[in-house]
């Protein structure tokens, strides 16, 4: 076996995730179309073919515990001139973003990873493309709006043509063991 690049982020959903697609490739970024619109929980990550068992067992846990929230998209922001990124800021489900991806990096998983900038929840709309049509996308994103209700997340694998590829979603509050016969959880109701 070798080794396979994954990554792990919440979609976003249709209509705004072609929208933003093709708003991205329309600013000229080349990899527009290989790259399904998200905010991101685990960066492209390089791992062993043989870890991904593992990692989905991680994810499925992590997905678990989660819980739907609300996510909410609102105008534009920058990582220039530090990183030539232009994108769309999460304004609701910030927290619940920056919580998940931690627990999908947990240092106990079998995913960690160090991240090369400090976590910032987004949706990149340009990168890497010339500055003139960074700042058209900056500008032109500025009053972009949308919302959804977060239900879970995905991994992603990379193909050698570049385009990342869904592998398998993790709705929140998947499957959930069951309390032991008998035993009652502190503030449950019994159903015998």
């Amino acid at each position: 076996m070798g080794t396979v690049t994954i990554g792990v982020s919440i979609a976003v959903p249709e209509p705004h995730g072609s929208r933003l697609q093709q708003l991205r490739a329309g600013f000229g970024d080349a990899a527009a179309h290989g790259i399904p619109t998200h905010v991101t929980l685990l960066p492209p990550t390089e791992i062993d073919e043989s870890a991904l068992p593992a990692v989905e067992a991680h994810l499925t846990e992590v997905a678990a515990a989660g819980r739907p929230f609300p996510m909410r998209l609102s105008g534009t922001g920058t990582f220039r001139p530090l990183s030539p990124v232009v994108f769309v800021r999460v304004v609701a489900g910030a927290e619940d973003c920056t919580r998940l991806q931690e627990q999908v990096r947990d240092p106990a998983g079998p995913v960690v990873r160090e991240l090369q900038f400090p976590y910032h929840p987004h949706v990149t709309v340009a990168h890497g493309i010339e500055e003139a049509a960074m700042d058209r996308a900056f500008a032109e994103l500025a009053d972009y709006e949308a919302e959804w209700p977060c239900t879970g997340f995905a991994l992603y694998e990379q193909g050698a043509d570049g385009v990342w590829r869904k592998l398998r979603e993790f709705p929140f509050g998947g499957s959930v063991v069951p309390p032991q016969a008998g035993h009652v959880e502190r503030g449950s109701v019994p159903t015998w």
